[in-house]
């Protein structure tokens, strides 16, 4: 069975950012695109009033998937878009929608003024649930945002693609993640920028500040940990331009920092097995909520 690339619609600006966003990845991927619609069950005291019953919510919601699909058709001739309407919990309904999808897109909403999301209780649920790979986009996402200047400093999706920007935790560096950053960057022609922050050990860490040699040996370590985990990587995709940065400080904040020039910000949620539930992690948790550019989450053990 063909893997689609799927996108939750809801009708607000956030998800129609992501569908777009979806229909152009699904044309780098040669996927069929699928909206899916989650129509949550409305309470019976209010199904029983005449403007909020179940056949105005129905027909709203035919009427938001009906003309999203016209828009990505007129836009993006050619490309095979199906839909679904699924019925319960939203966050439960969309990570179920994962387990069949090459991608799993989701729309958030942006902060005024800022750059950064706002990622809400369902988006964050269906991330440290779902199976497949999870991308968030903010809304009033361009095309035109994911690339170079033109020659005259003028946005343009007719542009090269920025970077791709991959978090890799060097401890742990996982072949999955990994391999979906180089594909992304690969798939837009375009560079992939490693970065790496690093923290000394606890035993380390009182009077670093002032042990300039410590520190220096020590960022030498990171440095060189960091290429030999992807040198692999550069035999394997040698048309990949990469370029590794090993930072002192929060790895969060710096892929933050690194997200400002960036087509996609691609990072891993560790997949635990858990009696108090699923997590995201926070180095995840800080990405989501305040990269400028998409953040693809990918699940790995």
């Amino acid at each position: 069975m063909t893997r689609t690339l799927t996108v939750g619609l809801d009708g607000s600006a956030a998800s129609r950012a992501a569908a777009e966003w979806a229909a152009r990845e699904a044309q780098l991927l040669g996927r069929p695109l699928k909206l899916v619609q989650v129509w949550e069950p409305v309470p019976v005291p209010m199904a029983q009033a005449p403007l909020l019953g179940p056949e105005t919510h129905q027909h709203w919601t035919e009427r938001t998937t009906r003309e999203t699909v016209e828009g990505i058709r007129l836009r993006h001739p050619g490309l095979d878009v199906i839909t679904e309407q699924l019925s319960g919990r939203p966050a439960e309904a969309l990570a179920g929608a994962a387990k069949d999808a090459e991608l799993l897109v989701l729309g958030s909403r942006g902060l005024s003024g800022i750059g950064g999301f706002m990622v809400g209780s369902v988006g964050l649920s269906v991330v440290a649930h779902a199976e497949r790979p999870v991308v968030l986009v903010r809304g009033g996402e361009q095309a035109a945002d994911e690339h170079e200047m033109d020659p005259v400093g003028i946005p343009s999706a007719a542009a090269p693609f920025r970077p791709v920007v991959l978090g890799l935790d060097i401890e742990s560096p996982d072949e999955e993640l990994i391999a979906f950053a180089f594909a992304a960057a690969v798939r837009r022609s375009t560079s992939l920028r490693v970065a790496h922050g690093w923290n000394p050990p606890p035993y380390y860490a009182y009077g670093l500040s002032v042990d300039l040699e410590l520190h220096a040996e020590l960022a030498r370590c990171e440095t060189t940990a960091l290429a030999e985990a992807l040198l692999p990587w550069r035999k394997k995709f040698p048309d990949v331009e990469v370029k590794e940065e090993s930072s002192y400080g929060s790895p969060g904040n710096h892929l933050v920092d690194a997200s400002r020039e960036a087509s996609l910000v691609v990072v891993g949620r560790r997949v635990r097995r858990s009696p108090f539930g699923a997590h995201i992690g926070s180095v995840t948790h800080t990405v989501l909520h305040h990269s400028s550019a998409p953040v693809a989450v990918v699940p790995h053990n």
